[in-house]
């Protein structure tokens, strides 16, 4: 693993941390404050991937059985999404839990000198108290969050970022993550990409999306 990359960037959702309990506890915990008809794990688990504000925003359209564009231009939302806000931040680390291997991994790849980086869709004050719950922060290099650049995955910038700042070319770098906009990141950067099948991939195969490679658990990477 050393010889081969230098940098190693993951997704977080779904992909070091299985946190969507907790995301539909608080769209729901929002949902009933306004009123409004809960939604299902199975629809939030598909809603995952562009960040929290925009799953957000498809939770209030379903649950109002309106369009995404009502809801975008509703005055509410701001008021909506503060009260979200609120929730989410209070149920952060209360039913998410690592992913099998992940800390083992993490602590060995340290250990190699390779570098580690978290390039997310998910809000940056989220990203940092999901990651502070289960003590992660300490492992990574650079957390790049969905508000962290002016604009976020699939564009590369995220990507592109870290290989600049580590001095890495792209191909002694590696982009591990669960979904379609994940391999389309590490595409849209040229660096490779390893899939995980077990994340929130808006209901589809990782193996549709053509992955490099697809790994079982985050364990792969030290072989």
């Amino acid at each position: 693993m050393n010889q081969s990359f230098d940098l190693v960037m993951f997704d977080l959702d779904g992909t070091l941390i299985e946190t969507s309990p907790e995301i539909c506890d608080a769209v729901n915990d929002t949902l009933r404050r306004f009123d409004l008809p809960e939604v299902t794990q199975q629809q939030v688990n598909d809603w995952i991937g562009h960040g929290t504000r925009e799953l957000l925003i498809q939770a209030l359209a379903q649950s109002g059985k309106t369009d995404l564009a009502t809801v975008r231009a509703s005055d509410a939302l701001v008021l909506i999404a503060a009260e979200f806000d609120k929730y989410y931040q209070s149920r952060c680390g209360t039913r998410s839990h690592l992913y099998p291997q992940v800390r083992e991994t993490l602590v060995a790849l340290r250990e190699r000198g390779v570098k580690l980086a978290v390039v997310t869709n998910k809000e940056g004050r989220y990203t940092a108290t999901v990651l502070d719950a289960h003590q992660l922060s300490p492992l990574f290099d650079r957390v790049v969050s969905g508000d962290t650049l002016p604009a976020k995955k699939p564009d590369p910038m995220g990507v592109q970022s870290c290989l600049d700042v580590f001095a890495v070319p792209a191909h002694r770098a590696l982009f591990v993550g669960d979904s379609s906009i994940d391999v389309a990141t590490a595409r849209n950067a040229g660096v490779m990409v390893w899939a995980l099948p077990y994340g929130y991939n808006m209901g589809q195969p990782i193996e549709a999306c053509a992955p490099d490679r697809v790994i079982a658990d985050c364990s792969a990477l030290l072989n």
